[in-house]
């Protein structure tokens, strides 16, 4: 039982430091998050956040799955609701794009995607988080399919061109580029939608 109340202490402790990380992220952007200035918001040392990290690095891609795997149990609900699939689509969009030039989620996938070319833990973690949220957009777009709510046709490929239209309409409004901000972006990805998948 000790070593089992040992364990949850470590996992409770890891989840809130992940927890704090992304909020500095979207308080005050990545760059200043430093492993002191994190251990100072959560009163310890950058060696205890070491000690279940081991770098930086490994901080942010646990931080960036944390907060995935949030956003996968929020699609699971979105995907289980009575409503109809264009509806469902709607909300997968909104889902998925960044809620504002400061959203630390986006802002980790941009540094990170950085540096998947040279890291293949990133790159792998990268490739299972996308094929989650394809996984469960090909899926969508199947049901309508198959309800009569969307045209035939083949949702795997549908997928894929929305989400990398997503992915550039995201990367734009975290970057606070002109004219990107999210609600010209769901805009965007509506009318972008709408050509994409012919809704009968």
């Amino acid at each position: 039982m000790a070593g089992a109340a040992r364990r949850r202490d470590g996992q409770v402790a890891q989840e809130r430091m992940l927890e704090e990380a992304m909020a500095a992220i979207a308080e005050d952007g990545l760059a200043a998050l430093t492993m002191s200035k994190l251990a100072d918001r959560l009163g310890t040392s950058g060696g205890h956040i070491l000690y279940y990290f081991g770098s930086k690095d490994r901080l942010l891609l646990e931080a960036l799955r944390w907060s995935e795997e949030q956003l996968a149990v929020e699609r699971a609900a979105l995907l289980r609701r009575r409503v109809t699939a264009s509806r469902k689509l709607e909300l997968f969009l909104e889902l998925y794009l960044p809620r504002g030039p400061r959203d630390p989620r986006w802002t980790l996938w941009i540094e990170l995607w950085a540096r998947t070319p040279s890291n293949d833990d990133l790159r792998a973690a990268q490739e299972e988080i996308d094929a989650g949220w394809h996984e469960d957009l090909r899926a969508l777009l199947a049901k309508g399919v198959e309800q009569g709510r969307f045209a035939p046709t083949d949702t795997a490929d549908r997928a894929s061109e929305l989400l990398a239209l997503l992915d550039g309409l995201s990367t734009r409004v975290v970057l606070g580029q002109r004219d990107a901000d999210r609600v010209r972006a769901l805009e965007r990805a509506r009318s972008a939608t709408a050509l994409l998948i012919e809704h009968l």
